[in-house]
């Protein structure tokens, strides 16, 4: 038998990852469980597996004290001593008590108990390792669907991806290969229940840090993410080193890296601005592809006046308010629109902080952050 017993410890512990003392420790508990439900037995014992015999003993355990109350957990100081007379009380006295036929009853009762203690320490671990994981992104398959949610295998374990968390421009079918992000990891009675997303702005993130190594490597920051998935996205963007193109970086050569994003998230367009403590600069990059005459700036209520040409104003607002959603999602500031001409007429343009009329008196240096207003003029 120890050699049967050695061999399964080994094999368990190598194919599931679970280390010999647990297991020892699940079988040892099994075995007690085994001697006081079989032999009908109520004294405290403990079971000692001796691997290198392969023999398992039952010892009962009496404490010694001055006066018996039971028999069956304590011992008198009197008794305990004609076994050792160095017993005191307080003392423990071990006694075996392994009964002749116990190894083939506690085989055949220590197996569910074992059994269920391995699926535990399993589940335990894979809890462990998933919950590391949270806020990452990982490969996954289509298993399976039913009316509201998806379910993703990522290798031990099955994942959740919910309706809300579901690009509804995405068409999901059983065994199909797709990334998503792990928002969740819980424990429930049935094992680590994971939860994982395609519409969180985490997963857009994920992905540039994949394809983009400025990214990776900390030369370029995403400093904010503004996505309605599966249609449009914006991620601001700064470098460390002023030599760095940020934008660039991400786009890649003829656009080849956010075009791999891209074809990922199932054709979901993606602006990428350049970040800025300025909000006036800032909050005109957001306003992407749409070109900014002026941005005026009220601090105490943490909102923007943008200024546009009046061709513009459609495609600064965006299809059904999104661009313009967006960019106040992404900069954090509230965005109020207004054409040329409404400006004009309400007297709010151009001001003496408008850009016309200050940009003569700028340098060279200063003049890059008003890229915006050149370019449209």
């Amino acid at each position: 038998m120890s050699s049967e017993l050695l061999d399964a410890l080994t094999a368990l512990e190598q194919q599931k990852g679970i280390s010999r003392d647990v297991l020892i420790e699940a079988i040892e508990a099994a075995l007690v469980t085994a001697y006081k439900r079989n032999f009908n037995q109520a004294q405290n014992v403990r079971v000692d597996i001796n691997l290198a015999t392969g023999t398992m003993l039952v010892y009962s355990r009496k404490d010694v004290v001055e006066e018996v109350a039971d028999d069956r957990l304590q011992i008198s100081l009197e008794d305990a001593q004609v076994i050792n007379p160095h017993y005191a009380i307080g003392d423990v006295v071990e006694e075996e008590v392994t009964p002749r036929n116990f190894g083939r009853i506690a085989a055949q009762t220590a197996k569910q108990v074992v059994t269920q203690r391995v699926r535990e320490a399993e589940r335990g671990l894979i809890y462990e390792e998933y919950v590391d994981r949270e806020d990452d992104i990982v490969n996954g398959i289509v298993e399976r669907l039913d009316a509201r949610n998806i379910y993703v295998g990522l290798g031990k374990v099955e994942a959740v991806l919910p309706a809300n968390e579901q690009i509804q421009t995405e068409t999901y079918r059983p065994h199909e290969r797709i990334k998503v992000y792990i928002t969740k990891v819980e424990r429930t009675t049935r094992g680590p229940q994971v939860f994982v997303s395609r519409t969180h702005p985490g997963l857009l993130r994920r992905l540039f840090e994949m394809e983009v190594p400025e990214i990776f490597e900390g030369i370029v920051e995403i400093k904010s993410i503004a996505r309605e998935a599966g249609d449009r996205s914006k991620i601001s963007v700064f470098a460390h080193n002023d030599e760095i193109d940020p934008v660039g970086s991400c786009v890649g050569a003829k656009g080849a890296r956010v075009q791999t994003i891209v074809n990922e998230l199932s054709g979901e367009k993606i602006d990428i601005v350049e970040w800025s403590e300025d909000p006036v600069v800032f909050v005109a990059n957001a306003l992407s592809p749409s070109k900014v005459i002026d941005v005026q700036v009220n601090e105490d209520e943490k909102s923007t006046t943008v200024v546009v040409p009046d061709y513009q104003l459609s495609l600064a607002i965006g299809k059904r308010g999104q661009n313009a959603r967006l960019a106040a999602k992404l900069t954090g500031w509230k965005i109020d629109i207004k054409s040329e001409t409404d400006a004009r007429e309400l007297g709010i343009y151009p001001n003496e902080n408008s850009p016309q009329l200050i940009i003569e008196n700028l340098d060279e240096e200063e003049l890059d952050d008003f890229d915006f207003y050149k370019e449209e003029e």
